[in-house]
């Protein structure tokens, strides 16, 4: 027995000392952060953003490479399946939290194919309609889905993405029936709602504001448990008709299970001395995103928390799996 432990302990050591060697000569390559989501989106956006100043932090290329579809299970799967090196990185959404209840028979699973590296940012939903819906408030907007139900849609970026959990959430606690109609990336979506194909939507604030104030949509509520600082003019949800609503969308960095533990605290270190930049908080505020600065430890958990939310929620409103 003492032979064993003592063989454990030096394979242990030895472990760590070649995750501690590969971390000091970390990145020797340029990175890849694989985006599951469509181009234009939030994700896209922010994982931009945060590569461009990694590359700056670790003096080495981070690239971003959207791979869209099937609500974020062809990129995210792709990551799953990586070298767990380090070099391939995944910027994913509350979208891979909710997908744990809303698709069971996924190819992957989370929390066990993956390791938390950071979080990145959180940022409030806008409910918009078409100028077109003759609904002045969220009240009205809803007397009048009552009014019609089944006759009214709203667009989604596809099943599991916060969206479509905002959107369904929204159904059921105001109680009206309004039909789901997913796209393949967010940017579809929104073209759809500003053509006027589908009269509603719950999107980033931080892509659909500028539509708002272009007058190309019509505002009738924030979906966070306190007014947007970039909308404050604007109603909750809450405050608008539906009392207890809050949904919003998060962002976070999440590497393949069995990436060195070194390697993931040094990726750490450096997304969250970028977050703490001035510069980058300051465009962030003006945006309406919330730095989200946290080590793994903290991240997981509150994966695991968000997870357990939602799964609570599928149950409570009788949100079909996919």
């Amino acid at each position: 027995m003492r032979r064993y432990l003592r063989a454990l302990a030096i394979a242990c050591a030895l472990t760590g000392s070649a995750g501690l060697a590969a971390a000091q000569d970390y990145p020797n390559r340029p990175v890849k952060i694989i985006v599951p989501f469509g181009a234009g989106g939030p994700a896209d956006i922010y994982a931009r953003q945060l590569a461009q100043h990694l590359s700056e932090e670790l003096k080495q290329s981070f690239v971003v490479e959207d791979r869209p579809g099937a609500g974020s299970i062809i990129g995210t799967d792709a990551v799953a399946k990586s070298a767990p090196d380090g070099y391939t990185l995944l910027a994913m959404s509350n979208t891979h939290t909710t997908n744990e209840s809303l698709v069971p028979n996924k190819p992957f699973e989370l929390m066990r194919d993956f390791v938390p590296v950071a979080g990145i940012n959180s940022s409030d939903l806008l409910m918009v309609v078409h100028p077109s819906v003759p609904a002045k408030s969220l009240k009205e907007f809803i007397a009048l889905a009552k009014s019609k139900p089944g006759q009214l849609n709203y667009a989604s970026s596809g099943p599991g993405t916060p969206y479509h959990m905002a959107g369904e959430l929204f159904k059921f606690m105001s109680g009206t029936d309004i039909v789901h109609v997913p796209h393949k990336a967010s940017g579809e979506a929104r073209n759809s709602v500003l053509g006027g194909h589908v009269q509603m939507m719950l999107d980033a604030i931080t892509t659909m504001a500028p539509a708002v104030r272009a007058g190309q949509v019509r505002a009738l509520g924030t979906s966070g448990a306190s007014r947007s600082k970039i909308m404050p003019d604007m109603p909750t949800i809450g405050e608008g008709g539906v009392p207890g609503y809050e949904a919003t969308i998060w962002l976070g960095i999440m590497a393949p299970a069995g990436t060195p533990k070194a390697i993931v605290d040094k990726l750490n270190s450096s997304i969250n001395a970028t977050m703490k930049r001035a510069a980058l908080q300051e465009a962030w505020a003006k945006q309406g995103a919330t730095p989200m600065i946290m080590t793994p430890t903290e991240f997981d958990a509150m994966l695991r928390k968000d997870i357990e939310k939602w799964a609570k929620v599928v149950k409570t409103a009788n949100i079909r799996p996919q």
